[in-house]
C-alpha cells in the first residue's frame, strides 16, 4: 500500500523545476503555509560549520500536538475494535527501540531517533488504519520539520515510520529496524481493551494469555529473543503463531539487519 503524494517544488528564480516529495528541505520553510516559521539555525560551531537544534526524545514526548495525535489514533482504533495503540504502547515501543540499538552499541543520537520514530509510529491511524504507517511518516515528517529536525536525521525517523507495518514494511536503516521489532514484541493482556471474556477474539485471547514478554538482546552472543510467558488455559500456543507469523517473520527481518540471529520463547521453551 503506497501513498501517493507530490508536492510543488517552491519557487527558486528560473524555470520551473520537476515535482518532488522533498522541496528543498533545508530551505526555513514548512509544508504548512500557515504553521510556525521554521525554527532558524543556531550559530555556527566553533569550527565554522552551522549548528543545527537538537530535538530531544523527551520534547516530542511532551509536544502537546503530538501527544494529541497519539491520544485519538487510538481513540479511532478503540471504535474499530483494536487493541491498545495509545500512550502505554508507543511509550513502551520508544523505549525497547532505544533500548535495542543501545544494546548493540549503536550511536547515541541513533539511539534517541530510534525512540522518537517508536514515539509517533501510529500517529498515521488517526488518518486510516489502511496506511497508517506511511500516511503517519509524512505527519511526522511535517512536524519534526516544524520543530527543527535537521533533514538526514528527520529522514531516519520518517523511513521508520512508514516501514514500521509487517505486511509493507522493510528494515531500511538501523533505527527502523529497532523500532519493527519493539513494535511486534508488545504483546500483554494490558492491551485488551474488552472486558467481557466471552467476546474476545482470538487477537484477545492470544494478548490477554500473555502475562509477561521481554525483548531479550545478547550483546555478546548478537541475538535477540521475544520470551513470552503465557496462561495455556487462556489460548494455546498455536493460536499465536496463527495470527503472529508475519509479524514474527519481520522481526526476524530486523535482527537480521542489525547483525543479529531472533528467536522466539515461550513458557521458557525456545520454539524458534
Amino acid at each position: 500500500m503506497g501513498l501517493a503524494a507530490k508536492i510543488a517544488g517552491y519557487g527558486a528564480p528560473g524555470p520551473p523545476g520537476p515535482l518532488a516529495f522533498f522541496p528543498q528541505l533545508e530551505a526555513p520553510m514548512t509544508l504548512n503555509p500557515q504553521a510556525p516559521a521554521r525554527t532558524a539555525p543556531a550559530p555556527a560551531a566553533a569550527d565554522g560549520s552551522p549548528a543545527r537544534p537538537i530535538v530531544r526524545f523527551e520534547t516530542v514526548r511532551e509536544n502537546p500536538r503530538i501527544k494529541t495525535l497519539v491520544r485519538h489514533s487510538d481513540e479511532c482504533l478503540a471504535h474499530i475494535g483494536y487493541t491498545e495503540h495509545g500512550e502505554r504502547h508507543v511509550g513502551l515501543v520508544a523505549h525497547i527501540a532505544m533500548n535495542v540499538l543501545k544494546r548493540l552499541g549503536h550511536p547515541e543520537r541513533d539511539v534517541e531517533l530510534a525512540g522518537i520514530a517508536g514515539y509517533m509510529h501510529d500517529i498515521g491511524n488517526g488518518v486510516n488504519r489502511e496506511g497508517h504507517a506511511q500516511i503517519g511518516a509524512v505527519m511526522a515528517m511535517q512536524l519534526l520539520i516544524e520543530m527543527g529536525m535537521p533533514d538526514a536525521e528527520m529522514a531516519k525517523v520518517i523511513a521508520a515510520i512508514g516501514n514500521h507495518h509487517e505486511i509493507d514494511g522493510d528494515p531500511v536503516n538501523v533505527v527502523a529496524a529497532a523500532v519493527m521489532l519493539a513494535d511486534k514484541s508488545d504483546v500483554h493482556r494490558t492491551r485488551v481493551r474488552n472486558p467481557d471474556f466471552i467476546k474476545f477474539d482470538i487477537h484477545d485471547r492470544v494478548n490477554y494469555a500473555v502475562e509477561k514478554s521481554f525483548l531479550n538482546v545478547d550483546e555478546s552472543h548478537k541475538s535477540i529473543t521475544l520470551e513470552l510467558t503465557t496462561d495455556s488455559a487462556i489460548s494455546q500456543v498455536m493460536e499465536y503463531f496463527e495470527i503472529f507469523m508475519t509479524r514474527m517473520l519481520a522481526c526476524r527481518k530486523a535482527a537480521m539487519f542489525l547483525g543479529c540471529t531472533f528467536g522466539l520463547s515461550v513458557n521458557g521453551n525456545r520454539l524458534t
